[in-house]
């Protein structure tokens, strides 16, 4: 395919620039919002709120617990270099340390974790099923 501009052939298309819309303009964004159900719709949002918030606060609870937990392997490794000279079955212990207490930690948040979160949603579930 010839251009008949500059005489390349199979020139690309032009760019295009693409934008999020401005605070002010008018789009899809600054339709009203229709309530569908009446006002059962404002309970059922005031509790998916309810429950996004639960879920937030266990998520922060749970992972800065995580962090504080692997900081005390990384302190414990750090202030005790005897880990480090300390051989077992031919590794470090510090490596062992490591190997065997991070991932069932990891393990065992994640499932706390995951219980927690289906308490929550059953929860949110009794609730909108008594309306």
């Amino acid at each position: 395919m010839a251009d008949s501009s500059s005489g390349r052939a199979d020139a690309p298309p032009p760019r295009v620039r693409v934008t999020a819309p401005r605070p002010g303009a008018a789009g899809a964004s600054a339709r009203p919002r229709q309530a569908r159900g009446g006002p059962t719709s404002d309970i059922a949002g005031v509790y998916v709120r309810s429950l996004i918030r639960s879920q937030l606060r266990l998520a922060i609870v749970f992972s800065a617990g995580f962090a504080a937990a692997t900081a005390l392997f990384a302190l414990a490794i750090a202030l005790v270099p005897a880990l480090g000279s300390t051989f077992v079955f031919g590794v470090p212990a510090s490596w062992l340390l490591l190997a065997v207490g991070i991932y069932p930690l990891t393990l065992t948040i994640a499932g706390l974790y995951v219980r927690a979160a289906s308490r929550n949603e059953a929860r949110y579930r009794s609730l909108t099923e008594a309306e």
